[in-house]
């Protein structure tokens, strides 16, 4: 059994039980402190018995020390966990990415766009005409969840609208859409 907080270290079921014996021991001896009539500050009865508790752990700290081998010995637990990250034969490349396939994302087509005071915004109504900064044949920005990765132009297929992929945007044009 290991202790959570140091991995590393081994600690046997007879150092678990000397400690819990230990401790009931020191529970015992203040609670009969108590029954006595000695009144003694419960903060530091509590301060004495962490640094006891403290006192104990790093000895059985250096304890287990001595009896772990040299580290030449010692095999990392990683190796047998974690596969390395080497590419060996092309089939690794395609399952990393067949990963994520299925993860959904957001495209949106861009029309245009504007902006508007709250009081045009009130003043809008069924039949209002408002003006955006797309020209009518510029192409269409389509979006992947927010970001501008290539434009396009609207097609009608059968009574619904679509967009043919006219330009993929290279990162440096996609710097200079966001400032507009």
């Amino acid at each position: 059994m290991t202790d959570p907080k140091k991995p590393d270290q081994n600690i046997s079921d007879d150092d678990w039980a000397s400690a819990m014996s230990e401790q009931e021991q020191e529970e015992t001896a203040a609670s009969s402190e108590a029954a006595d009539g000695e009144d003694e500050d419960p903060w530091a009865a509590a301060m004495a018995e962490q640094q006891a508790v403290e006192e104990e752990a790093s000895a059985a700290e250096e304890e287990s020390a001595a009896d772990e081998a040299p580290a030449s010995e010692a095999k990392a637990a990683s190796d047998d966990v974690f596969r390395p990250l080497t590419q060996e034969g092309g089939a690794t490349p395609s399952r990393d990415l067949e990963m994520i396939m299925d993860i959904p994302v957001k495209l949106t087509v861009e029309l245009g766009r504007t902006k508007l005071t709250i009081k045009q915004l009130l003043e809008l109504a069924q039949g209002s005409v408002i003006e955006l900064d797309g020209l009518a044949g510029e192409p269409m920005d389509i979006l992947i969840n927010g970001y501008l990765v290539a434009q396009g132009e609207v097609v009608v297929i059968e009574d619904k609208y679509g967009i043919r992929i006219t330009e993929i945007i290279t990162p440096s044009e996609r710097i200079h859409k966001l400032n507009r």
